[in-house]
């Protein structure tokens, strides 16, 4: 073989490669010498000219794999396959493992943040191909703590400056109610609370795009949200036999975690669907409360738009109404015009409901300490500097007046102190 070198022992060019042992050698095919015996990597330019190339100096350094890391990788791609996910998501989120994996904050890493490593790896991989994937299935995955996972995957967004966008609500909605246990009849679920999966999906979508247009999702975590909307949409759908059952017992049922603000979400939403009946021609004569409005929520939905704009657009007018009016004008009139009041309250208290139009920070501010204010003490004595006077100077006859004063006083001081 030209271009291979020569055999030291005959000189013949003629040189072919030969398996030994998986090794891969050269032998002279007319004397049988063997060439290159012993060497176990080289480089294309030294094997060229048949040089022998330790390990360290070789192209096998840089591409051996820790153990740690092997173990990292073999546990993406069991996750993607766990997740079904297509074979273009599983080289993704090994890439992005890889990537994460060569910076030394990652390799020095405790061993808890190796394991959740391999999760934030795929969320990012499913988020940007927008995958329905929420973090708390990863965690529940991995048996990992969600601060842990939710700080490590914000590092690895920022520690690769990768573009990651946010999940969408809707997909949010279909992820996490498919993983409600109410869909097939079983000895923990009653047949009365069994509920098609289709129906209940389709109206917790139009409750929550009912709270995030009434401000009750900006600034807040989705799933309460959602749980909330969730147990409003499985209750209307059957209310007669499911109004008694609480929301801790519906998650129980659904096998699902409660979230500590969801009880306070599902209070806003019922007064949002209050505030909407009150405009509803057939449901203002009901005199309906929190738990019987919950049987008219298909109808709130069907007419939300319009509900919504009348509802606050009437809330926004009565309160300037009310703000213009003298406090003591309405004391003389009589309880018939307070019940035909459309927001139910007593006359002359402000209403809370067009309120919900703004986001929960402007609802309720932290409260902020003030500073106390400086206390300045002025005694008459401090001194005045000459642009400050110059400032009360209004009129010419002033400034001249000014400028004598300043004379006779320069005057005055040369001639008490002579030279």
């Amino acid at each position: 073989m030209p271009g291979r070198g020569r055999c030291p022992d005959c000189g013949s060019t003629e040189l072919v490669e030969d398996s030994h042992y998986s090794q891969s050698q050269l032998v002279c095919s007319d004397c049988g010498c063997v060439v290159t015996e012993g060497v176990l990597t080289t480089t294309f330019s030294d094997e060229g000219n048949l040089r022998e190339v330790t390990y360290s100096r070789s192209t096998g350094e840089n591409e051996q794999v820790s153990r740690s890391q092997q173990r990292g990788l073999r546990r993406v791609r069991d996750l993607c396959r766990v997740l079904q996910l297509p074979p273009t998501f599983e080289d993704t989120a090994v890439a992005y493992y890889q990537q994460a994996y060569r910076h030394a904050g990652i390799r020095a890493a405790r061993l808890q943040k190796k394991e959740v490593l391999v999760g934030c790896c795929v969320l990012i991989t499913c988020r940007q191909h927008n995958w329905p994937l929420t973090m708390g299935a990863i965690c529940t995955l991995l048996y990992a703590d969600l601060d842990v996972f939710s700080s490590t995957y914000m590092q690895i967004v920022k520690l690769l400056g990768l573009d990651v966008p946010s999940l969408c609500l809707a997909e949010l909605v279909k992820t996490y109610c498919s993983s409600f246990k109410l869909f097939q009849a079983s000895p923990s679920v009653p047949a009365k609370y069994v509920e098609d999966k289709e129906k209940m999906l389709s109206r917790t979508l139009q409750l929550v795009e009912l709270a995030s247009e009434t401000w009750l999702v900006t600034g807040r975590h989705p799933l309460p949200v959602i749980t909330a909307a969730t147990f409003l949409a499985w209750q209307s759908l059957q209310p007669a036999y499911r109004l008694s059952c609480s929301l801790a017992r519906f998650c129980k049922l659904a096998n699902v975690d409660l979230p500590y603000p969801a009880s306070s979400r599902l209070q806003e939403l019922l007064a949002v669907l209050l505030r909407m009946a009150e405009h509803l021609a057939w449901l203002r004569v009901l005199r309906l409360d929190k738990r019987s409005v919950v049987k008219h929520i298909g109808d709130l939905l069907q007419h939300r738009h319009s509900l919504v704009r009348s509802a606050f657009r009437d809330g926004a007018a009565e309160v300037e109404t009310l703000e213009k009016e003298p406090p003591g004008q309405g004391q003389g009139q009589g309880e018939g015009e307070v019940g035909n009041n459309s927001l139910g309250l007593l006359q002359g208290k402000r209403p809370a409901s067009p309120a919900l139009l703004l986001p929960p920070c402007m609802l309720k501010p932290p409260k902020r300490t003030c500073p106390p204010p400086q206390v300045s003490t002025v005694t008459g004595d401090e001194d005045i500097s000459d642009s400050e006077i110059e400032q009360y100077l209004r009129t010419p006859q002033e400034v001249r007046d000014f400028q004598r004063a300043q004379a006779a006083r320069q005057a005055a001081m040369s001639v008490a102190n002579p030279p």
